[in-house]
């Protein structure tokens, strides 16, 4: 049987690709949620309870090492049972993080913060994963917009998250923070729920053999430009994002201010996804992600201009949009670089690059704050952006062929 035809024959009745879309969406607004509360939080509650002020961030950081280190066992575990298995232990370690994260703050525990926050990350490299459940089963025509309507669920992520902070961070007032987090512990085990109706096309015994040697497969510019553009532009979006919250309290704004500045960011992370899809499919997954990273830079620009609440908030917007082209364009690279039996080790190593090197720039961020404050933050964010441009360039002069046709190559 051809790659063509084996794609074929897992399609799933449109009436199920549908229903697998609005229960993901759904799914990913709640997940997003638990984000946002982390972001919102992190930094706060860490210079609460950290030993040092350059520690403050380490928490936020943490989230993102717990991203990359169960990014390939979450592909691992999806590969040999399904995603929905994956799904569920992700989850699981939402409610986790939820649970620690109040016990933590009971205690004045750093360090118990710190291990909810890992287990939050884990939660998050599962959710990573639903943009790409989104295209099981989907024709190749419609795997761009499948993706995006599903990362369109981060909408409600963007209003649900700030809000849920807003409203129950001060309900036990001497342990500010702890009724939110018991809220994100439920808020997760309702996602839980909803994804138990998702029906994705169980894994293939070619599926679990693997296909090509990964070493050949990251070796093609186009894989490497999706990696790249994903890392520098998540990567600039959590360097800003986890030092924007802190770097509004030290300028004397308040945390509703905060607060509502990342409910916009989140907003214009996500709304866009609603057309991305689409301007994807019409100008191709390059052009959206170049014009992503324009607006990231932009966003530094703008930033650089003052310390005021409206240049934090058009930071933080400008800085969401970007995200949004740069990382669905991105992601979109990643479904033209594999065979359907390849999919979840290639997905799984692009987010693992994507968040491991995320992770670099999380733990730096805290750093050059505490030491040389917000406009170094927004300065040193200009060479990650010069890497992607360099790679985009680089896969627009070399074309690799189609992933089905390369089978003497790899071979």
């Amino acid at each position: 049987m051809t790659h063509a035809h084996a794609d074929a024959a897992d399609l799933l009745p449109e009436k199920i690709q549908n229903e697998n879309i609005w229960r993901l969406s759904i799914a990913q607004a709640l997940a997003g949620a638990n984000a946002v509360v982390v972001y919102a939080t992190g930094a706060i509650v860490g210079a609460q309870l950290a030993p040092s002020p350059v520690l403050a961030t380490l928490p936020i950081s943490i989230f993102v090492v717990g991203m990359a280190a169960c990014i390939l066992p979450v592909g691992a575990l999806a590969r040999r049972h399904g995603r929905l298995t994956a799904f569920l232990a992700g989850t699981g370690a939402g409610v986790l993080a939820g649970l620690l994260a109040m016990c933590a703050v009971l205690l004045g525990s750093f360090w118990l913060f710190c291990l909810a926050t890992f287990f939050g990350g884990g939660y998050a490299a599962v959710v990573l994963s639903f943009r790409f459940a989104a295209a099981d089963g989907v024709a190749p025509g419609r795997r761009a917009r499948a993706l995006s309507l599903v990362m369109a669920g981060g909408v409600a992520a963007g209003v649900v998250g700030p809000q849920l902070v807003t409203y129950t961070m001060d309900w036990w007032p001497p342990h500010r923070f702890t009724a939110t987090y018991l809220m994100q512990a439920v808020v997760a085990a309702l996602s839980a729920l909803i994804l138990l109706g998702v029906k994705l096309p169980r894994p293939t015994a070619q599926e679990v053999a693997g296909g090509r040697p990964l070493g050949f497969i990251a070796r093609q510019p186009r894989f490497i430009a999706a990696a790249t553009c994903g890392a520098v532009t998540y990567l600039l979006m959590n360097f800003l994002m986890t030092s924007a919250p802190l770097a509004m309290h030290m300028s004397g704004h308040s945390q509703e201010s905060a607060n509502w500045g990342l409910q916009w960011h989140v907003i214009a992370m996500y709304a866009p996804s609603f057309f991305t899809g689409s301007l994807i499919t019409r100008w191709g997954a390059g052009r959206v992600v170049a014009a992503g990273l324009v607006l990231t830079g932009l966003s530094a620009v703008i930033g650089l201009g003052g310390v005021d609440v409206p240049h934090f908030w058009i930071t933080l917007i400008l800085l969401g949009l970007g995200w949004n082209f740069g990382f669905l364009g991105a992601s979109a690279l990643v479904l033209e670089c594999h065979r359907p039996e390849e999919k979840t080790r290639v997905q799984s190593l692009n987010d693992f690059i994507v968040f491991g090197l995320m992770a670099i720039g999380s733990f730096s961020s805290g750093g050059l704050l505490a030491a040389y404050g917000w406009d170094m933050v927004l300065w040193v964010s200009f060479a990650p952006l010069v890497l992607a441009f360099a790679a985009l360039a680089m896969m627009a002069r070399r074309k690799d062929p189609d992933p089905g046709q390369q089978e003497n190559a790899a071979s």
